[in-house]
């Protein structure tokens, strides 16, 4: 009977996640532009910023409870109207939708997503300053 051979190793999950975490993150900046790693650290900031107000009312306190309910909803609707227009700015994502192929002109398109954003956080800060009372 001949000898049986070691098993290999498998891979360890830690070494699989670690070099998928550094592929995504040099995939990352090398195609993305720099418009929109500019919006997704402003998505960052305001996903720390919600999670902050949350963890201080949990924690420490939640008085006045209405300046928590209007610094989170500005949070949060900052944070939808920011990535609403990520979204209709990206080429790749315009393409899918019937939008012009990725490599005609779409300034149009995006003077429109942009003044639809700045228009949109207005209101909901007018909404959040009236809340505040």
């Amino acid at each position: 009977m001949p000898p049986k051979k070691a098993p290999t190793p498998a891979p360890s999950a830690a070494g699989d996640v670690s070099s998928a975490l550094h592929k995504l993150v040099s995939s990352y900046k090398q195609t993305t532009p720099a418009p929109f790693k500019v919006l997704d650290a402003f998505l960052v900031f305001l996903l720390v910023t919600g999670i902050a107000q949350f963890a201080y009312c949990m924690f420490i306190s939640n008085y006045p409870f209405n300046s928590f309910i209007a610094g989170f909803a500005a949070t949060v609707g900052q944070f939808v109207l920011t990535l609403a227009l990520r979204l209709q700015t990206d080429p790749k994502v315009l393409t899918n939708v019937g939008a012009p192929a990725q490599g005609q002109y779409v300034g149009p398109l995006t003077r429109s997503a942009f003044a639809q954003f700045v228009f949109a956080s207005i209101v909901l800060h007018f909404f959040v300053v009236n809340f505040l009372g």
